[in-house]
């Protein structure tokens, strides 16, 4: 994976945005919508909750060719056969995780300050996220933001591939990619919308594609 095919728009399905939607369902408007990379993340559920559905959204995602993670736990993502797992600072280590997958799958790394951008340079890692940008209300207890001039500074210290996450909307997410951030990972602004597909067109739509 380069920064030159990673895809400028990342979907995230949280389970506790969905309310009575089906992430299977939702996990099938992205895709319609023209979404290559979407994680699912389900902070609340139990392991089972969260292999069942990750499964099922696997089988999907096989069959429509579109790139799917796991959030957090690299076991899951190995025994459902996703194409990788989305880690946290409080999750197993890059190199851990990498070691448990399968050759070629993903690993991504959360960071939220240039201290630990830099120690995902230096590892595996191969996309680093970095957040929030702006105020978010999909974490009890959010980092600080960073704002636009920390993912011009995160830009500065790493050449992987930089997911922007955080408060990001249809606003706000072409001058996060004009800050130096190949991505954007978006939650709340695309699962609040009523219609999601509409609104990741509009994503998508804004922020184009990489150049090649």
């Amino acid at each position: 994976m380069t920064i030159q095919n990673f895809p400028r728009f990342y979907a995230i399905i949280d389970a506790a945005q969905l309310e009575q939607r089906s992430p299977l369902a939702v996990f099938d408007l992205l895709v319609s919508a023209g979404v290559e990379m979407i994680q699912y993340r389900n902070k609340e559920g139990s392991a089972r909750q969260l292999f069942d559905t990750s499964r099922q959204l696997a089988d999907q995602a096989q069959e429509c060719h579109a790139t799917f993670i796991v959030n957090d736990r690299a076991d899951v993502a190995l025994v459902v056969g996703a194409d990788g797992v989305h880690l946290g600072q409080e999750d197993l280590p890059v190199e851990l995780a990498r070691r448990l997958l399968r050759p070629g799958k993903i690993v991504g790394s959360s960071t939220h300050s240039i201290t630990q951008v830099e120690e995902a340079d230096r590892s595996s890692a191969d996309y680093i996220a970095f957040g929030p940008v702006f105020t978010t209300q999909n974490k009890e207890r959010p980092d600080p933001t960073v704002g636009l001039e920390g993912v011009r500074a995160a830009r500065k210290a790493t050449g992987k591939p930089l997911v922007a996450i955080g408060g990001i909307t249809v606003e706000n997410a072409r001058g996060v990619i004009e800050a130096g951030a190949d991505a954007v990972a978006v939650i709340g602004d695309l699962l609040k919308h009523p219609d999601v597909a509409a609104r990741a067109q509009e994503f998508l739509q804004i922020l184009g594609h990489p150049p090649t």
